[in-house]
């Protein structure tokens, strides 16, 4: 890679994408040429900052800047669709952070670009790119788990406090942490959904959001196996500390996300004597899957923010930061589909769509749409 031309970068949104400065700073195959974000102070601040040179205030100078090969999307989520349409259309790669889209036809457009310009298109997924999924991809792998009997993962997070925004959120549609967990370890995308909502939100958030429930339940089928995963999500109303985990149940170990943020995690053995069968374990970091210049950003430490809420609450993704910048500068520079790639994206993001559509359904069997199941990627 170090005899590759360097990929020339735009970070669009500089709260939390700001994070993401330092890591394509320091590898080896970006250049962060630019900048932009609507404030043009908060822009400047974190531009003089890190030294960058060019700075918009206007998304469109951005994509009519020839020198920009590629875009890094941190946008509030209404902006994702349209914003990484547009930058496809300029003729820009995207990395856009999740969810890929709130609608069906919006994420149906996007990969639908994607095949017409052959740009690369990647949802910046954190949790299949965090220390604990590749520690749980790796024994998988390894056949350590035995076979795969069922996976399950939970996202509770109390949104009061975050930007104002979030009161039009759905819970299912902010679902890829616990959707992509589960279609990634076993490189399956999902065939059918059914959700259930449970509980209300209070009557500002229901007449903001149009969504009454508390939690949306869903089991997935995963097409082309006999495996089905459940997850659940929550964003108001309900007591509980922020979680972002992921259960692995197999026929030789399974896994077990902790009950409580920084406690260890718990793997339990079979066929031990049943006081020894579970154990608490520590999970190793995987800094070594990167280059070198990279790998500090594995570490809470080299946190630019660290009051941002998305790491009070998410524990610093796991690690999972410089995984991602990785593999999209990879992408690029070997000229192969990233990992998730667009019609993966697609499907992990539709999951959610489709979850709230059978929760006002009273919980009716919903398809994935066609275009979100074509072949899995592995991850």
């Amino acid at each position: 890679m170090s005899d590759a031309k360097k990929v020339k970068m735009a970070m669009v949104g500089l709260g939390f994408g700001a994070e993401f400065i330092p890591i394509y700073k320091a590898h080896p195959g970006a250049e962060v040429v630019a900048a932009c974000r609507r404030n043009e102070a908060e822009m400047n601040k974190v531009a003089d900052q890190f030294e960058i040179p060019k700075r918009y205030t206007d998304f469109e100078d951005v994509l009519s800047d020839p020198d920009i090969e590629c875009v890094h999307i941190n946008s509030p989520i209404g902006d994702h669709a349209w914003m990484s349409l547009k930058a496809l259309d300029a003729g820009k790669h995207v990395m856009c952070t999740v969810p890929m889209a709130t609608t069906i036809d919006e994420c149906r457009q996007i990969v639908e670009k994607v095949e017409e310009t052959g740009l690369k298109y990647m949802m910046a997924e954190t949790v299949v790119y965090s220390r604990e999924f590749l520690f749980i991809k790796q024994m998988f792998q390894s056949g350590e788990l035995g076979d795969i009997q069922h996976l399950a993962a939970s996202h509770p997070q109390d949104m009061d406090g975050w930007p104002d925004y979030w009161k039009d959120m759905i819970p299912m549609h902010y679902a890829t942490h616990v959707v992509s967990p589960c279609l990634g370890l076993v490189d399956g995308l999902a065939e059918y959904v059914s959700c259930f909502g449970s509980g209300q939100v209070r009557d500002e958030i229901a007449e903001r959001s149009g969504n009454k429930f508390a939690v949306e339940s869903c089991h997935i089928k995963i097409a082309e196996t006999d495996l089905t995963a459940h997850v659940w999500r929550a964003l108001y109303d309900v007591a509980r500390q922020y979680r972002e985990s992921f259960d692995v149940y197999g026929t030789k170990k399974s896994f077990e996300w902790t009950l409580i943020e920084n406690e260890p995690h718990v793997m339990h053995v079979a066929k031990r004597p049943e006081a020894e069968i579970a154990e608490k374990i520590e999970i190793p970091d995987f800094a070594h899957l990167l280059p070198e210049e990279i790998r500090r950003f594995t570490q809470p430490q080299e946190i630019h923010d660290a009051d941002h809420l998305s790491f009070i609450q998410g524990g610093g993704h796991g690690g999972s930061h410089p995984h991602l910048v990785h593999e999209f500068i990879s992408a690029i520079q070997e000229n192969r589909e990233p990992r998730p790639g667009a019609v993966t994206s697609a499907n992990w993001t539709c999951v959610g769509i489709c979850a709230h559509e059978s929760a006002m359904k009273g919980g009716a069997i919903v398809p994935l749409p066609e275009f979100t199941r074509q072949p899995a990627q592995t991850v």
